[in-house]
């Protein structure tokens, strides 16, 4: 194989990928307004019993172990070298006399060459295929002479915000604000591509009749609300099969404790209910020929083994006439634009075969060699520039970055002001001690470092350097910043113990997002008081996604879950009875309840020690954060690109405006990823609480 044939291969996949979500104003638009389902919360195991502690505060380095700053965690090895050239791009906001300095905290400079440096590296590959993609999408519109106008993108933008019921200037206030886009970029990296791929496809995404019928089926056709258990051994899925045709009532706590999806595994086997034409053939062709209560043989799906439990076959449903018309219409839109997600993939591979292209990210030594200097990528020996991808970098993605390099810098200074040092050693154990915490370990127990890695950085399709430098530095750094002592009371222990393993309340739920709708459906479940309507009632007025599709199925609500109020309604009642409506977070929640759970009996003693370890976890956590927002609140920053300041003295609704998780505990559960970053999820810590989640 030549080496061009090698670095085709390399950057197939990727160019697959682009563009999923422009070629689809619906699917852009309902990432935009989070119109996607909800995922179910996941439900954890029992932590594994010790951990290597961390440096405590003030703690000298041990022995000569090297000091590693903020700045000297090491970049990526393939990334390359930014210009010190001035980007010259409107949609980044530079201070007004175009100094190159994008923020000044506590007096110490960020400059626009260390924010590009930063920005190239996290984003640069992703957003240089960008780059070239667009190219290719240009010379193949030059070949078949397709212009795109400025009027055409104009009227495309009107139909994409008439279609989410927006004017034009809200649209695009709506995409300044949630995704960072200006007007030009939107235009430039979604619009443009979008219109330009459906000319070049017109003829490959027509819809037929008998496409448009089973789609209209999967929507309105019957559907099977079934419960599932999932396990990649057939074996043990054999096992399962035969107890919970033993004891149907089991199949709940059989899916709960077996099922290795934990998504499946957390919901107690609830899933949405299975639609014709959606899937595995076979799979649905069993599930509709299930009877209520009915247990189904061990199905084969891919490499996983599938027992579906029938709770009830729905009937479907006709719409009206008046209707039809306008849905025919959106259906055949939806479909066009699957259909050229499709054609998308095949237009990049076939101008892959055709094209010469050389990628800095995506290719061998020897070809980057010959790379012009001061290039990152030629197509069909036109060059994309380093200069050119940094700026492209910077206005895409130089605020968020800028916010991250912020939370680092103030650490840094805080760091130094108390005298304390991070060494390898530091991050070395903090990586460990992730890996042990979340269950990576090897036959003896130990943590394996290698395999967390591994799974860490595959999972966020990030590298090591990234995940040290954003979850494990700063983790460590606000460790030794608070110490890592707390205070465990027989209290905390009692509640964790409660809410773990003790009973839970078993009910449907309708959420609103109003309290006047709330209180119409909350009298219509009153005066037809049975599960079959509240869950007919939650399928049409629910507007969280996930009881919405269920049928107002949640997980079980345990205690001291974080919501007292839906806890003290929750456990007043009695199997059969409705809730009054409660208010939590701006929603309204309606719940039937359906009856309690068993206790989960365990060795007590184990489960403390067990429990001890998560809360010191949990108050550890919790101490870092309450010191990072203080330390946000309480500098002085100017961030040029935002436009905001603060003087360090003054705190706006007691939130910093600075406090975006961009760093967060190396082990946090709840950690978010940050801008390019990394952050672990766990999979082994006690049970998580069972609250509903929009």
């Amino acid at each position: 194989m030549t080496g061009t044939e090698a670095q085709r291969r390399l950057v197939r996949e990727a160019r697959r990928q682009f563009f999923a979500v422009a070629t689809s104003a619906g699917l852009f638009a309902a990432g935009l307004l989070n119109l996607s389902p909800a995922v179910a919360q996941t439900t954890r195991a029992v932590a594994p019993a010790a951990r290597p502690q961390p440096a405590a505060a003030g703690q000298a380095p041990r022995g000569n172990a090297p000091v590693v700053q903020a700045q000297g965690v090491p970049l990526n090895q393939v990334t390359p070298r930014v210009t010190n050239a001035p980007a010259q791009t409107a949609a980044i906001k530079p201070n007004p006399t175009q100094l190159q300095v994008m923020a000044v905290v506590n007096g110490d400079q960020i400059s626009q060459a260390d924010l590009g440096r930063e920005c190239l590296w996290r984003f640069g590959k992703e957003v240089l295929e960008g780059m070239i993609n667009r190219q290719l999408i240009a010379e193949a519109c030059s070949q078949k002479k397709i212009t795109i106008t400025a009027q055409d993108i104009e009227q495309e933008i009107e139909r994409i915000a008439q279609k989410f019921g927006l004017p034009k200037d809200k649209w695009m206030q709506l995409l300044r604000d949630e995704r960072g886009f200006s007007e030009s970029q939107y235009k430039r990296e979604v619009v443009w591509p979008m219109l330009a791929l459906r000319r070049l496809s017109a003829d490959k995404t027509q819809v037929t009749q008998e496409e448009m019928q089973k789609a209209y089926e999967s929507e309105f056709g019957p559907k099977v609300r079934a419960l599932l258990i999932v396990h990649s051994q057939k074996q043990m899925a054999e096992r399962l099969l035969a107890e919970a045709n033993a004891n149907p009532a089991t199949f709940r706590d059989l899916s709960k404790q077996y099922s290795d999806d934990p998504g499946v595994a957390s919901a107690y086997g609830v899933i949405p209910p299975i639609r014709m034409h959606m899937g595995d053939a076979n799979l649905e062709r069993i599930a509709f020929s299930l009877k209520p209560n009915q247990v189904s043989p061990v199905i084969q799906v891919a490499d996983k083994y599938y027992i579906l439990k029938c709770e009830e076959q729905i009937e479907g449903r006709m719409l009206p006439a008046d209707q039809m018309t306008a849905y025919q219409a959106k259906l055949q839109e939806r479909l066009k634009e699957g259909k050229l997600r499709g054609v998308a993939a095949n237009f990049f591979e076939e101008m892959n075969k055709s094209s010469q292209i050389v990628n800095y990210y995506s290719t061998t030594e020897e070809l980057r060699k010959s790379l012009p200097p001061g290039t990152v990528a030629t197509v069909n020996n036109r060059p994309i520039t380093t200069q050119a991808l940094t700026e492209e970098c910077l206005s895409r993605y130089g605020q968020e970055v800028l916010e991250g390099e912020i939370s680092r810098k103030v650490l840094s200074q805080e760091l130094a002001k108390k005298k304390l040092e991070i060494t390898q050693q530091d991050l070395d154990e903090e990586v460990a001690r992730a890996a042990e915490m979340y269950g990576v370990t090897d036959k003896d127990g130990k943590p394996d470092v290698k395999r967390w890695l591994e799974q860490i950085t595959e999972q966020e399709k990030a590298p090591k350097e990234l995940y040290i430098r954003d979850a494990v530095w700063p983790s460590v750094a606000l460790k030794k910043i608070v110490g890592n002592q707390v205070i465990i009371t027989e209290e905390d222990l009692q509640k964790a113990y409660e809410s773990n393993y003790g009973e839970r309340v078993e009910v449907l739920a309708i959420v609103c997002g109003d309290q006047r709708q709330a209180q119409r459906v909350w009298d219509m479940a009153r005066n037809n008081p049975k599960d079959s309507f509240f869950a007919e009632l939650a399928e049409q007025y629910s507007v969280e996604p996930s009881s919405r599709s269920n049928g107002g199925k949640v997980p079980p609500i345990q205690r001291h879950s974080g919501s007292p109020e839906m806890e003290k309604e929750a456990f007043s009642l009695k199997a059969g009875q409705i809730s009054g409506i409660v208010a939590v977070n701006g929603q309204f929640i309606i719940m039937r309840c359906l009856g309690r759970t068993t206790p989960v009996s365990v060795d007590q003693a184990v489960a403390r020690k067990a429990l001890h370890k998560d809360l010191e976890e949990r108050k550890l956590r919790a101490n870092m954060s309450r010191e990072f927002d203080r330390l946000l609140q309480t500098s002085q920053i100017d961030n040029y690109i935002a436009g905001t300041s603060q003087s360090g003295k003054e705190r706006a609704n007691g939130k910093s405006p600075f406090t975006n998780g961009a760093v967060a505990p190396a082990g946090g559960a709840s950690a978010p990823r940050t801008a390019g970053g990394v952050a672990p999820v766990s999979n082994n810590v006690p049970r998580s609480m069972g609250t509903m989640k929009k």
